[in-house]
């Protein structure tokens, strides 16, 4: 019996599973047929409209669910013409202005996801048309759009905030893939972007994970440089490095441990992270002798990235002057005050540390890891030799 289910009923599944497929395929295909058709259809329609209340030049066409909202500056109608056609048809809101002072007036009205500006333009460069939109609305992604003989220029502009930029000419193909990464890279920004508060962790959140917040358990101490510290009721304390510092230096590749037996005073080097070549030290929060070190993050250093606290400690000191130097710690409300000081001398230092008036201060996941060498040791030694 069960034999004759399989031969009669087993084929006849097959058969529904691959129909089922195909049926799916079709009806794929016949709504990309559509979305084109009605896409082409914004396309022409949008040529009758006027929209000179807004900008002189401004050309719009809007389509429904869009990927994304792009504004295009060029002074070369052709490439306009252009980039408008590649990016409706592929689903995108498309604005276009020739001039950089238009563009500027639209960023200030209208929500868009990205600028596109072609980087030589008589009236307004787009060196500063990326710099301004970047000035008037971080939140818009800018692309630099350049000729094979401007690529050194266009990635001097990287340094302002632009997000890429991309060589023309380009067939549409290009342009496709490339909107694509950028919506992926713009993607990636969002979600590690960081706000600037910080969250006190209960009991039952010591294993949760808040991607996008600061991060302190209650009971936990954190010292000037970072270091966190939890008691034990024998005087030994566990010994990590805190999520202010996890977060803003982003990955790590390995941990070089303080050596067991080791004698240490409070505020000298204790152990320290490895970021690609580059070493960040982090010091004693407390005096005493190492007892034991956290194989499992020799092992992984990623385990960081999961979770900073709880299991995740670098070693355990015997504390020696506990009476002296506990008050020196931060519990609490005070660890939340220097957690929002230092988040607010981050974001002053990257200020400074800008060549112009870029306002790329924003807090992400891993913003000193994105430092030249210079001002990756400059935060390293500003925040976490304390």
């Amino acid at each position: 019996m069960k034999a004759i289910l399989l031969t009669v009923v087993l084929p006849t599944l097959i058969l529904f599973f691959f129909l089922n497929l195909a049926a799916r395929e079709w009806f794929s295909r016949i709504q990309e047929k559509r979305r084109r058709a009605e896409r082409e259809e914004a396309l022409t329609e949008s040529l009758r409209l006027d929209f000179t209340r807004e900008s002189k030049t401004l050309k719009r066409v809007e389509v429904e669910d869009p990927k994304a909202r792009i504004l295009c500056v060029d002074d070369e109608e052709v490439i306009l013409d252009s980039l408008r056609k590649i990016l409706v048809l592929d689903g995108y809101n498309v604005d276009t202005v020739e001039t950089g002072q238009e563009a500027l007036g639209l960023v200030q009205i209208n929500s868009y996801d990205f600028v596109f500006t072609d980087l030589k333009m008589p009236a307004m460069s787009g060196t500063d048309v990326a710099k301004s939109v970047k000035h008037l609305r971080p939140d818009i992604d800018v692309v630099i759009i350049t000729g094979y003989a401007s690529v050194e220029s266009a990635v001097e502009c990287m340094k302002h905030g632009v997000l890429d930029y991309i060589e023309k000419p380009f067939t549409e193909d290009e342009l496709r893939l490339f909107v694509k990464r950028a919506m992926f890279k713009r993607q990636d920004r969002i979600e590690k972007q960081l706000k600037p508060r910080v969250h006190v962790m209960g009991p039952a959140e010591s294993e949760q994970v808040f991607g996008n917040e600061f991060t302190v358990p209650g009971g936990v101490l954190v010292s000037p440089g970072h270091c966190w510290v939890r008691l034990a009721q024998d005087g030994t304390a566990k010994v990590g490095l805190d999520d202010f510092a996890r977060k803003l230096l982003g990955s790590i590749d390995s941990i070089n441990f303080p050596n067991i037996g080791m004698n240490v005073k409070a505020g000298e080097a204790l152990f320290s992270v490895n970021q690609g070549h580059r070493t960040a030290s982090f010091h004693a929060p407390l005096s005493g002798k190492v007892v034991q070190i956290n194989d499992r993050l020799g092992t992984d250093s990623s385990l960081l990235s999961e979770m900073p606290y709880g299991e995740n400690w670098v070693c355990i000191i015997d504390g020696e002057d506990l009476d002296t130097e506990l008050p020196d710690l931060k519990i609490g409300k005070s660890a939340v005050v220097l957690f929002q000081e230092d988040i607010d001398r981050f974001q002053d230092a990257v200020q400074k540390a800008t060549d112009d008036d870029s306002p790329e201060t924003a807090l992400f996941i891993g913003v000193i890891e994105k430092m030249d060498d210079a001002r990756w040791q400059h935060m390293v030694d500003l925040f976490f030799k304390a």
